[in-house]
């Protein structure tokens, strides 16, 4: 067998990509190899939504093309999807280009590229179809797992591109999703984290444009098995006024809120194309703590955004004050050529911006650190399940996230015990908070397998 070598760049959502990958060239009896230098065939599976982004990408691509001169190389994901002509001819040294609609092409353009073509491939996104992809290989911890109900977005968002790279709303078929789910669980997994643009916009594309997820969430807590699931990526201008309910009735479901606010001030939010207000978003958090007592909220702010200044952004602070959310992340704004946003401002002015956003987002984490630090202070003395990502070597160790912790973006829980296992869930006491980290010990008897 061939070996393949995977370097996946970006967000969740290319993550599900670079698995299916896998699979699809498991099929064509390709093995997976950790090491780059032992591949006959290097996969970059790129991001593309943002300026740095692409760097890293293009950077990743050249450090493996030197590694391993002699394998066959694809530049595949975002990038590939929104640059394939661009990247034709100034990124000669790839063997092809691959965009992301229609993954089950891939078998097809490495058979070339071994037959000594050169592709270039930006396939269209295929019809709705019943097959499920059976991911042999995943690339997150023992014990979790993403899955993708959508692709694409129909929000208008400005400053965003992914309407761009991943074209607009597609829900996946219901009886799809709750294949994989049920191949995840059966395969062991615990934590299933729900992924997609908008989560809420399931099934907004279909004849009736209603939403069907908390539809689909019924189904998905009805499923046979030990798992729980997290939602990651509810767009706050859409949010589900029966969710919370629903959360609190469905321990199956965490009580773990990812609504990317953005922004608080009316005209930035106006500009940006998005509907609610810093009174409206207070009130959204309010009645998710109501409702949901239990409820931890994490959210982004984009900074820098045309037309943000001292006073809009001293919005964003009073909002984070009042809202006390347990995890923000910020980030800068980038200038996207094809964004309705891009034309606000020149370069010159866009880089005098975000001289003065990188100045904001110090001061919006400054503010933000020791909310969070009291915000995580609750839950000393407190009870948790916890699942084991990984065992630090030569102790009795291990890493792992409790329901308020999110795969990759926040703190972890710090197990002392012995005889864990990666991939076991653990009911364990939470006895200290070490900056955003948790320090624990299993309970007596709380296995759980």
């Amino acid at each position: 067998m061939k070996k393949l070598y995977m370097e996946n760049l970006g967000c969740s959502k290319n993550q599900v990509d670079a698995e299916t990958l896998i699979k699809l060239l498991a099929d064509d009896q390709f093995e997976r190899t950790e090491d780059a230098t032992d591949a006959d065939l290097i996969m970059v599976n790129t991001c593309g939504f943002i300026e740095s982004a692409r760097e890293e990408s293009i950077n990743t691509f050249f450090s493996l093309r030197e590694a391993n001169p002699k394998a066959k190389i694809v530049l595949s994901g975002c990038m590939a999807q929104r640059y394939a002509e661009d990247l034709r001819s100034e990124l000669p040294e790839a063997d092809a280009i691959f965009g992301n609609h229609d993954l089950s092409k891939i078998g097809e353009v490495v058979r070339k590229i071994f037959a000594g073509d050169r592709i270039v491939l930006v396939p269209s996104y295929p019809a709705p179809q019943a097959e499920v992809y059976e991911r042999n290989e995943l690339l997150s911890f023992p014990g979790s797992a993403y899955l993708k109900i959508s692709e694409g977005c129909n929000h208008r968002c400005s400053y965003c591109a992914i309407p761009l790279i991943r074209g607009g709303l597609r829900s996946k078929e219901r009886s799809v999703i709750l294949e994989e789910a049920r191949s995840l669980i059966k395969t062991g997994i615990r934590e299933i984290n729900l992924i997609a643009q908008d989560l809420a916009a399931y099934g907004t594309d279909r004849d009736d444009k209603e939403s069907q997820f908390l539809s689909l969430l019924e189904d998905l807590v009805s499923l046979e098995g030990v798992f729980f699931i997290r939602l990651l990526y509810i767009h706050p201008d859409a949010f589900p006024a029966e969710l919370p309910a629903f959360i609190a009735n469905n321990p199956k479901v965490l009580p773990y809120f990812d609504i990317p606010f953005q922004h608080a001030d009316t005209e930035v939010l106006r500009s940006m194309g998005r509907t609610g207000t810093k009174e409206s978003y207070l009130a959204l958090v309010r009645k998710i703590r109501e409702t949901v007592p239990t409820a931890v909220l994490r959210s982004t702010i984009l900074l820098g955004y045309p037309g943000e200044d001292e006073k809009a952004f001293h919005e964003v602070l009073d909002f984070l004050s009042q809202a006390k959310l347990d995890w923000v992340g910020s980030f800068l704004y980038s200038r996207e050529e094809g964004t309705k946003a891009y034309g606000l401002r020149t370069e010159r002015e866009h880089k005098k911006a975000h001289t003065q956003a990188s100045s904001f987002q110090k001061e919006l984490q400054a503010l933000q650190a020791p909310i969070t630090e009291a915000n995580l202070a609750r839950f000393v003395g407190t009870q948790h399940d916890v699942l084991i990502e990984e065992l630090v070597e030569g102790e009795d160790l291990a890493i792992g996230r409790m329901y308020a912790q999110a795969p990759e973006v926040d703190g972890l829980t710090v197990v002392m015990g012995r005889d864990l296992k990666a991939g076991q869930v653990v009911r364990c006491g939470i006895r200290a908070v070490k900056g955003l980290d948790f320090e624990a010990v299993p309970l007596q008897g709380a296995l759980h397998g």
